[in-house]
């Protein structure tokens, strides 16, 4: 149960990366900021930070699983 929970909680933290985007080049990044709108940029950044969130909780909380059992 807490290697699920790990997995998941990684790939929600890659997936948040991806809509925050951390994980793109500067151009690319340019060329968002600049083709987007802000109220698209604050619901991606929005999306993005409750991303990473669960991620971190899942992971946190199969280490205690981890720990636990």
């Amino acid at each position: 149960m807490a290697n699920v929970l790990l997995i998941i909680g990684v790939i929600a933290i890659i997936n948040g990366g991806i809509f925050m985007g951390a994980l793109t080049s500067g151009s690319q990044q340019r060329a968002n900021y600049h083709t987007e709108t802000k109220e698209d940029r604050l619901l991606r950044l929005k999306v993005g930070r409750i991303t990473v969130l669960v991620g971190v909780l899942l992971i946190i909380l199969a280490i205690f699983l981890h720990l636990l059992f």
